[in-house]
């Protein structure tokens, strides 16, 4: 073996991870919003997280970009950290559908149909199939499919470069030597964890055991203890990622840690001390791939079946393991973690959700602020600034958010969606600054003893009642992605506008009948001019929703459009003057 033999296998190992890196990117992104559903949906049925956990990482091809997942997902509060044991069980058990795939390239048969199995045999069809798809398709989801096809070839490319690298192996007495130290099992379990620990990959080190063991040079008995290694030295991605997070999130780490630790330790003692009981005749015999990736899945299998359990009792652990002094930084309630953003469907979706929260939050304290006109309570006065202040943040932390998300590969339906949110959250947060505007005036109301005439509180009742309704429209229509209710705002803020304008006009004629006082009239013109903006925001939410569909933000041109050439606009206008009445 010559020094390009080692540069073979180096290069091997890249195009490894990065055809395992593009295949993940390829699943991640063609499932979208489903792993967010997903998780969503899960329950403390402990058998249904397992199932989560094993489909998850099936279809993202990556352990540890599950784990790294978790990790964000606990520390934005999404999760809580007994929901995540089973997830983690059921990882180690999706990881081995790859170990199974790469040992495949172990058959060896003369019938043309068999050894169309082989991954060397059938991948450059793939890659052809890929790269069609890539150029060719208009449709994403095509695209996404064209990737994971290339990122499969790739990988397989990888795995037969490692496997020709080490063929001059076979008839290396020094490397035949070297193997020898390999019968010390301990030895054997460090080598395997810190190997998957240097490349961040059980696959590719599954991968590289597996090409290794084609040079006919590896027993059981070597490979067994290694196997066994490259779980806890899979666990290194999720350690690294706990830097710098909640104590909360750092426990996921020390779940997924202890979990294989503990898994390797028993396994280790148990197999050995029947081994020493009663030897295993297998165990100098040369194993193959399918026989790596079968010891690969019993091993998990078994780990999960017998600390399934116990999962209550690796919380306790993972609470011994990880403490610290003081209260935890994330004890307030947190927005969503970078590390999300390794999953960007992921993230779109989860960012969707906040806005939706933000939303709510919006329409909640605009609508108690108009009912502290009537009734002023001081305690509500308190919550509605401290809502405010929240939707100050849902901006802030929201935008970056989604500007950093806007960067990173998305699907069209995930691009459309962060366009959406990144054109309404500043709606969303102006509302609630409207909504301080409508308290200082019911405050000042309150404070003064001063009340409006009858026709001017009857007049403010319609129009609080439009603004009401326009609201609801709104959020509806943004919760539900509702294109019908979002066409109903526009008339109605139409309609709102015409309301302030007679009620001013009204005020102004009181005012000279001496009905109503300068004072009274200043508090009201704000009001008026406060639910004029409010119908505005609204409007802008509304046009982002319709505009949505379009692939296209031009609200000016559209506004335009709707009011001189839409006959649903024009039947609408008419349907709301006759609900609205002064």
């Amino acid at each position: 073996m010559t020094v390009f033999s080692i540069f073979t296998l180096l290069g091997g190992l890249a195009f490894f991870l990065y055809g395992m890196n593009v295949m993940s990117g390829g699943l991640e992104k063609l499932a979208g919003g489903r792993l967010e559903t997903a998780l969503k949906r899960m329950t403390s049925n402990a058998f249904s997280s397992l199932a989560l956990g094993a489909g998850i990482t099936i279809a993202i091809q990556s352990s540890s970009a599950l784990t790294v997942m978790l990790v964000g997902l606990v520390n934005s509060g999404i999760m809580d950290i007994s929901q995540t044991v089973g997830v983690i069980m059921g990882s180690n058990i999706g990881t081995t559908l790859t170990a199974w795939i790469l040992s495949l390239s172990g058959i060896d048969s003369g019938n043309v149909f068999i050894n169309l199995l082989k991954p060397e045999n059938f991948s450059p069809l793939i890659a052809l199939a890929g790269i069609l798809l890539t150029m060719l398709s208009k449709k994403d989801s095509k695209k996404s499919i064209g990737n994971i096809c290339l990122g499969f070839a790739v990988l397989m490319f990888g795995m037969e470069l490692m496997k020709d690298s080490m063929a001059p192996l076979a008839d290396s007495p020094e490397f035949a030597s070297i193997l020898t130290a390999f019968n010390n099992p301990v030895l054997g379990v460090l080598v395997g964890a810190l190997f998957t620990g240097i490349i961040q990959s059980s696959a590719a080190s599954v991968g590289i055991l597996q090409a290794l063991s084609l040079t006919g040079g590896i027993s059981y008995g070597m490979a067994i203890p290694i196997i066994m290694g490259q779980n806890i030295g899979t666990c290194v991605t999720a350690l690294i990622s706990s830097i710098g997070v909640s104590k909360n999130a750092k426990k996921v780490a020390a779940i997924h840690l202890s979990f294989n630790i503990i898994g390797t330790t028993l396994c280790l003692v148990l197999f050995y001390g029947i081994h020493a009981i009663s030897p295993f005749g297998f165990m100098n015999d040369n194993i193959e791939p399918w026989s790596i990736a079968l010891v690969h899945t019993i091993f998990n299998v078994f780990v999960t079946i017998v600390l399934m359990p116990f999962s209550k009792q690796l919380v306790k652990l993972a609470n011994m393991l990880v403490r610290g002094r003081g209260k935890d930084k994330t004890s307030q309630p947190r927005f969503l973690d970078e590390r999300l953003l390794s999953t960007p469907s992921f993230a779109a979706s989860e960012c969707n959700n906040l806005t939706v929260k933000m939303a709510e939050l919006a329409q909640t304290t605009l609508l108690s602020s108009i009912d502290m006109i009537e009734n002023y309570v001081g305690k509500d006065a308190d919550a509605i600034r401290e809502s405010e202040d929240y939707l100050d943040r849902y901006e802030d932390e929201l935008g970056t958010y989604l500007v950093k998300l806007s960067g990173k590969e998305l699907s069209d339906s995930d691009s459309r969606k962060v366009s959406k949110l990144l054109h309404t959250i500043g709606d969303f947060e102006r509302l609630g600054d409207h909504a301080l505007n409508l308290l200082d005036g019911a405050e000042e109301i309150h404070n003064k003893q001063i009340h409006f005439s009858e026709d001017a509180q009857r007049e403010l009742g319609v129009l609080s009642k439009a603004i009401h309704d326009i609201m609801q429209l709104t959020v509806e229509a943004f919760v539900n992605d509702d294109v019908e209710k979002a066409k109903r705002v526009e008339p109605l803020e139409q309609i709102i506008d015409l309301l302030s304008a007679e009620i001013k006009v009204r005020h102004i004629e009181r005012l000279r009948a001496g009905e109503c006082t300068i004072e009274l009239g200043f508090i009201l013109s704000d009001m008026l001019n406060n639910y004029e903006r409010i119908s505005d925001h609204c409007s802008n939410i509304a046009v982002a929703i319709i505009e949505l569909g379009h692939d296209s933000f031009q609200t000016h041109e559209y506004l335009n459009a709707v009011k001189t050439d839409d006959n649903e606009f024009r039947t609408l206008f008419a349907e709301y003057q006759t609900q609205y009445q002064l």
